[in-house]
């Protein structure tokens, strides 16, 4: 397989970096902030946990949890992973191979697209209109559709741009790819953290019976740490078929993570309101500091999510930029060769940056003196 980009970006620089500025996941929680949330009995079964193995596909505590943020699906239909990466990594593999053809949306975490083009499938990929918000052209999805199409996968709110579709263009989404009999396999890990509760859009397990959604911990409720996520699908058939290709890679999860992802779902409202708040607070910080240097940036905030992507407008380029920022800094971005796609062309000035992490000021401050220098 090909470097994962991003990966090896934050193998590089991710614990060596001053100011981790290209966050993508909400502020975290610390083990005894998460458990305050629970009850007493989930702190003594926490300490009286033993350090055995986990069913497969979940404890039935964290599936009845999980099942618990969905309208349509039940536990049965929940099959957890150690992260969102594995699950992707199993899903995108056993839905196409040789001969199928799959279509992507693009700019989108790689392993999205890199993984069923190494499986063998075709794949097209479908770029967000960044001159309209990143906005999804149903149009270009439904020209992009063959008879041999099995997948149409999708990322919002999107990682990197922060977009998401209208709640119209989304059932329409959910419709063709019924018609056409292609599967609609939704990343939805930044789902919960919108600012404005209109734009959250329902989870496509709930509204296709073939639909997979896939989440996770990491994200929008601020716990990447645990390595929990999970598919949900009313496909049973795929489920199973995901648990024994599961068996080669984690087998199950740990004990003590599923037992504190539980406790994170059942509190889930209290966890994302705490996470959209520091949102909140944060955006008027990058909305004055872009303001400030309007002349080298355009800046929009995130629809969703706790990630955007500016452009950079100086002449030395955005790779140029991001490369001398983190070296003399310490402050780190992501450039847009991380989101480079075989399959569209992504912008070339763009940059991602996080705005979920609290107390940004001091990355911001050195931010702007490397600009002034």
């Amino acid at each position: 397989m090909p470097d994962f980009k991003l990966e090896a970006h934050f193998s590089r620089w991710e614990f060596a970096a001053r100011y981790h500025l290209t966050a993508s996941d909400a502020q975290t929680l610390t083990v005894g902030e998460l458990l305050a949330l629970g009850t007493d009995a989930d702190r003594e079964r926490f300490m009286a946990l033993p350090l055995g193995y986990v069913e497969t596909w979940g404890t039935d505590e964290l599936r009845a949890a999980i099942a618990g943020t969905y309208t349509r699906c039940a536990p049965d239909d929940v099959l957890a992973f150690a992260g969102a990466e594995e699950a992707l990594f199993w899903l995108m593999q056993v839905l196409v191979g040789p001969g199928d053809h799959a279509v992507v949306t693009v700019p989108n975490y790689q392993a999205m697209e890199t993984v069923p083009l190494v499986a063998g499938a075709e794949v097209t990929g479908v770029l967000l209109d960044e001159h309209d918000g990143w906005r999804l052209d149903l149009d270009a999805v439904r020209a992009a559709l063959r008879p041999n199409t099995r997948v149409v996968a999708v990322n919002f709110p999107n990682n990197p741009t922060g977009a998401m579709p209208d709640a119209a263009t989304w059932q329409a989404l959910v419709e063709l790819c019924a018609e056409h009999g292609a599967r609609l396999v939704s990343d939805e890990v930044y789902r919960g953290v919108e600012l404005d509760p209109s734009l959250r859009l329902p989870q496509a397990a709930d509204l296709s019976p073939t639909a997979v959604s896939l989440n996770v911990l990491s994200k929008s409720y601020g716990l990447p740490g645990l390595r929990i996520g999970w598919v949900a699908c009313r496909d049973h058939a795929l489920l199973e078929t995901l648990e024994r290709h599961k068996h080669y890679t984690s087998i199950c999860n740990a004990g003590p993570s599923e037992l504190l992802a539980a406790v994170a779902l059942r509190a889930g409202e209290t966890v994302r309101a705490r996470n959209r708040a520091i949102i909140a607070e944060n955006l008027p910080q990058f909305d004055a500091f872009f303001a400030a240097h309007a002349d080298r940036f355009d800046w929009a905030r995130p629809d969703g999510g706790c990630v955007a992507f500016p452009r950079y407008r100086g002449p030395d380029g955005v790779e140029t930029f991001c490369r001398e920022l983190v070296e003399t800094t310490g402050v780190l971005l992501l450039p847009a060769s991380v989101y480079a796609s075989a399959l569209a062309p992504v912008p070339a000035d763009r940059f991602r940056i996080g705005v979920g992490r609290r107390d940004p000021g001091p990355a911001l401050e050195a931010f702007d003196a490397f600009l002034r220098r």
